[in-house]
């Protein structure tokens, strides 16, 4: 099969989308199959490293986001011959903004069939931005219609995701088809490496919260609660790991309520075997997010043995049995507070609860791009039909 994956983050952005994508390209292609990645222009470095084609066009730096770009494929005419020299079997998108429309426009003009995956939970973006709940709505509406609607077929992550894209407005059959992870084993070394990297301490709990520095991930429900698990004379260490639009507010936060000392803040980690000791070297793995669609992050911490605490009825928290393979908690700071401290009163319950996530939450992207080849084929043969 000849594939076209489009979406507007990809390397270097290690956020869930970009990745997935880039996973998504890296593994069809070395099944064998051509895949192209359709992408803005960042530097990704020497092209000949990775095993499938990148198709980019010109792009600039988001204001406020410089890891994220906003592109402009209409003006770049380069970019537009190389897409025209170029046969797809079949386009799946991973973003309703330009790579999406533009994937739209290729399938449309081509007459192949078109796959959405529906990552994010765009109502809450659009929220954020216009504060209007009635805009927000009505933006939604409008994407559902212009976007996903127009797709053959849309993928979904988890069940609690499918849902949600129905309530948007979305008529088109939903397959859901979850994530998939590198499965590996985190040695000590790589651990201790982390701690010595972070400045981690070994006396007490480690929390940790991987993702977005942005309210809309639960970082406000992780600060209160950590306000009043200190209050109790708990001692522990929070770390947030990433970067986003809300990173300043997020540290002022962090000195009102108290918790500067208790607090390190890592910023952007490119260096993926540093990250693995980050999770691997966590205690508990701190994730109240009810935006997310899918919890990537939430399989990585498992696969170096760290169990998760997620919100109850999430998309995060699907694959999550509370208590076995992790914790689930209420909305309320207070309740989170409770289940973390109820987590790591009992080390060997927590170590427990860890390995047996890790034996239960990760799948295999190798896996997963088996089924998702068979996906293709059978819609590129419906469409032959």
């Amino acid at each position: 099969m000849k594939i076209g994956e489009f979406s507007d983050s990809f390397l270097p952005v290690v956020d869930g989308v970009g990745r997935v994508a880039y996973s998504y390209c890296d593994h069809i292609a070395r099944k064998g199959h051509e895949c192209s990645a359709i992408v803005p222009l960042t530097k990704m470095g020497y092209r000949g490293q990775y095993p499938f084609e990148i198709i980019d066009y010109y792009s600039k730096s988001m204001p406020g986001m410089p890891q994220y770009k906003f592109g402009a494929p209409v003006i770049d005419e380069h970019y537009q011959q190389h897409l025209s020299m170029t046969e797809f079997d079949i386009v799946h998108i991973h973003t309703p903004f330009i790579a999406g429309q533009e994937g739209i426009r290729y399938a449309r003009k081509h007459d192949i069939p078109l796959v959405g995956t529906f990552h994010s939970k765009y109502y809450d973006d659009f929220y954020q931005i216009s504060g209007s709940r009635i805009l927000a709505g009505l933006s939604t509406d409008v994407m559902m219609a212009e976007f996903f609607n127009k797709c053959d077929e849309v993928w979904t992550l988890t069940e609690n995701s499918a849902r949600t894209l129905k309530a948007y407005g979305c008529t088109k059959n939903i397959f859901i088809l979850p994530n998939g992870m590198d499965v590996h084993s985190v040695s000590e070394e790589t651990k201790d490496n982390a701690v010595r990297e972070f400045g981690l301490r070994r006396d007490v709990p480690v929390f940790l919260y991987v993702g977005q520095q942005n309210w809309k991930k639960g970082i406000g429900q992780i600060l209160e609660a950590c306000e009043e698990l200190k209050k109790t004379g708990t001692g522990f260490q929070l770390v947030l790991a990433g970067q986003g639009p809300h990173e300043e507010e997020i540290h002022r936060r962090t000195e009102e309520l108290g918790l500067s000392e208790d607090t390190v803040f890592t910023g952007h980690i490119l260096n993926t075997e540093l990250l693995d000791g980050l999770y691997g070297a966590a205690s508990l793995f701190v994730f109240p997010s009810d935006y997310d669609t899918y919890a990537m992050v939430v399989r990585e911490a498992a696969n170096a043995g760290t169990a998760s605490v997620c919100l109850k009825n999430s998309a995060a928290a699907e694959d999550i049995v509370d208590g076995e393979n992790g914790w689930l908690c209420g909305s309320e700071a207070h309740d989170l507070c409770e289940v973390m401290k109820r987590a790591v009163e009992n080390p060997s319950r927590l170590k427990e609860v860890g390995i047996n996530a890790m034996h239960t939450l990760p799948q295999s992207w190798d896996s997963i791009i088996d089924r998702a080849l068979e996906r293709y084929q059978i819609l590129i043969d419906m469409k032959q039909m």
